[in-house]
């Protein structure tokens, strides 16, 4: 498939999820992405995860979800000669990006003004909890504190459970995702001429994918409160209960509710004046919750599943992680990439990739996630560093 970033080198400095989660997306796009990194450990994700001996070797299973085709130099960015080698590389990368906390970077001397004038056209990204300017700008943050900052745990949940954190880093992901997103639209802008700053919030870019829960609130003065599985919007749609365990229904038109009625034998439904349209339905809705759960006791999901799909009804089950990695719908479409024998691992790894198809293929990368420093020193022989420099490079612990 066409590499739309391919030519592009991307200076990953960042750690654990946003900033990585970023670069992920940038690597499978063509980016040469190049993982700058702390001698002493690295990226902390490479000690985090459930398999403890991969954590000892700083392969931790949460570094291998979001950093497969990355190359690995390790830099002491503190060393007059760390820098020099980052100035270096910085005159051969198009994208900088970071997520320090605010003004780390340029401390060191290193920041946008510093690396924009050894490269006029650098597009420089930093990540943080809460942007670049603001009260709050120099205090860290955490996925779980950007969900709870930005209301999302208050709506997370049932009124007697919230509020509740997500049960991924959502927060994280999403600053990632908002992050690539920015980088990608400003390396298309083929008039710009000039060095490009990006400030990327966390807490805003979660809060912008609130669209609906905000819009309530601004709009029509409705502060969203906690559903739990229930769509505040209508009803049925929701989570039910089945002879075997639960399904979804969402059954949020007037015609698919009638075809509820009609698929599990009560249409007598449609007619009466508790579930007669979409504003009875909301003001009933435990009522009809558990007259459908009654209704839906009688057969397993997966057959549930089918006569709703058949009737037009949107449905599905509720899967367990490993059973949605299974599924051919995920498992045949090319989202799972498996790399053999990862060197720091001692054997294969299954790692998802991106969620789009372009022309059909999924954008893949051949390497997989490097050991730290692995690439140190064929970075440097890039960079025109002699042997005996990089040597000395070794010997002064700057790498």
């Amino acid at each position: 498939m066409t590499k739309s970033l391919q030519g592009i080198r991307v200076l990953d400095l960042t750690n654990v999820l946003a900033g990585p989660f970023c670069c992920h997306q940038l690597a499978h796009m063509g980016a040469d992405v190049i993982k700058v990194e702390a001698r002493d450990g690295g990226d902390l994700a490479r000690q985090l995860g459930a398999d403890m001996e991969l954590n000892k070797a700083y392969m931790g299973v949460s570094f291998l979800a979001q950093n497969p085709g990355k190359r690995s130099i390790t830099l002491d960015l503190k060393a007059d000669a760390g820098k020099e080698i980052f100035r270096r590389l910085v005159r051969t990368a198009q994208v900088v990006v970071e997520n320090f906390r605010p003004g780390v970077m340029t401390r060191l001397g290193l920041g946008f003004t510093e690396l924009s004038a050894i490269n006029p056209t650098l597009v420089y990204c930093a990540i943080s909890g809460f942007g670049q300017h603001g009260p709050l700008r120099d205090l860290p943050a955490y996925d779980q504190i950007i969900q709870g900052m930005s209301g999302v745990m208050s709506i997370t949940g049932d009124p007697d459970s919230a509020p509740l954190r997500v049960g991924y880093p959502v927060a994280d992901t999403i600053g990632g995702m908002t992050a690539a997103f920015a980088v990608a639209v400003t390396l298309a802008d083929r008039a710009r001429t000039q060095p490009t700053f990006l400030d990327v919030s966390m807490l805003e870019a979660t809060m912008a994918t609130m669209g609906w829960a905000v819009s309530n609130y601004l709009v029509a003065d409705r502060a969203p409160q906690p559903m739990g599985n229930d769509n505040v919007t209508a009803s049925p749609s929701g989570t039910f209960r089945t002879k075997s365990g639960l399904i979804n229904i969402a059954a949020n038109k007037q015609e698919q509710f009638q075809a509820v009625c009609r698929v599990v034998g009560m249409p007598q439904w449609v007619e009466d004046p508790r579930f007669v349209d979409r504003h009875a339905r909301l003001q009933n809705r435990d009522v009809l919750k558990k007259e459908l759960d009654e209704a839906l006791s009688h057969r397993t999901t997966e057959e549930w599943w089918s006569l709703f799909n058949a009737a037009g009804i949107p449905a599905g089950p509720v899967y367990t992680v490993a059973e949605a990695l299974e599924h051919p719908q995920v498992a045949d479409r090319g989202m799972l990439a498996t790399y053999e024998n990862v060197p720091g691992v001692g054997r294969d790894v299954r790692l998802v990739r991106t969620g789009f198809k372009v022309n059909g293929q999924a954008p893949s990368v051949a390497a997989p996630p490097p050991m730290l420093g692995e690439h140190t020193d064929s970075i440097l022989a890039e960079l025109g560093f002699e042997a005996a420099e990089r040597q000395a490079f070794k010997v002064g612990k700057v790498v």
